[in-house]
């Protein structure tokens, strides 16, 4: 090759792990070829090329640069991806019940993209995701139903029997999904009216015993051979109540250097720091 790219011996290394070894040697050498061809080592360009003159290497070259962050995802791709799975959500209905979920599919990406408009905190596109999922089930539960003005309470009740443990998750969905279809004259009455579903608040998990808790506060404040991630992380969902979600989508814009404290996503304040969770953080960075 003329030049080396950077990127190079992590790219062996990636089809090593993740390829066949024949196959990984194959590419390996056919993407050698492509670069000494074209003269360049820079990602989007020898994509480009590839799939032009070498179709069979724009998968695994595709799927390392991605993977190592040296290419950008097309700017639409997440929104395509998750459209898709609504499609497939909405096609598994039954034909007589679909174009009323199809109409709640409309209706929550409206909603959505309303609150986006007025700076306001929109659902999720996991939520919509969640959402579908229940009218989808319900619909294929409803076996006989040829429309939704049939369905009664005792149908979505003999429904949610099926998940007791998802009672409340599922009543939400489907008392939006009927409200919608009240609003819009696709039924006359509310089945869901009636129903109720207790939903507990607070923390009802298992906890760790105090004991326990010293033990682990110990390893992750004073045991520097573990890995800072898990010293980190450790701590602050020991000592700060940091959910997985929270710690998932942690970045260092959320961190306040002179304060030394963080504002956990979702959080509307920053919180300070005690030394062996600060100490930990900055042995992550």
């Amino acid at each position: 090759m003329p030049a080396v790219p950077p990127w190079w011996s992590d790219f062996a290394a990636h089809l090593a792990d993740h390829r066949h070894p024949i196959y990984a040697a194959d590419v390996v050498a056919a993407t050698a070829r492509l670069i000494t061809a074209v003269a360049t080592g820079d990602p989007g360009e020898l994509l480009a090329h590839a799939r032009s003159s070498a179709p069979e290497l724009v998968g695994a070259l595709t799927d390392f640069f991605r993977t190592h962050g040296r290419l950008a995802p097309p700017p639409d791709l997440a929104d395509r991806r998750a459209a898709a799975r609504r499609t497939r959500r909405i096609g598994a209905v039954p034909g007589p019940l679909r174009p009323q979920a199809a109409a709640f599919a409309d209706f929550l990406l409206l909603q959505r993209e309303r609150a986006q408009q007025l700076g306001l905190r929109p659902n999720r596109l996991e939520t919509v995701e969640i959402r579908l999922d229940t009218i989808r089930d319900l619909a294929l539960h409803l076996e006989g139903h040829r429309a939704w003005a049939s369905v009664t309470t005792a149908d979505l009740e003999s429904f949610l029997a099926l998940a007791p443990a998802r009672r409340a998750s599922h009543l939400a969905g489907i008392r939006q999904f009927f409200a919608h279809a009240h609003h819009s004259r696709a039924i006359l009455h509310n089945p869901t009216d009636p129903i109720t579903a207790v939903q507990q608040r607070g923390f009802h998990g298992p906890t760790l015993t105090p004991a326990r808790q010293r033990t682990l506060y110990e390893r992750w404040a004073t045991n520097h051979d573990i890995h800072p991630h898990e010293a980190f992380i450790g701590l602050a969902a020991l000592l700060h109540a940091a959910t997985i979600t929270e710690l998932r989508r942690f970045t260092d814009a959320d961190i306040d250097p002179d304060h030394h404290s963080v504002r956990f996503p979702g959080r509307s304040v920053h919180l300070p720091l005690d030394s062996a969770t600060w100490k930990a953080l900055q042995r992550c960075q």
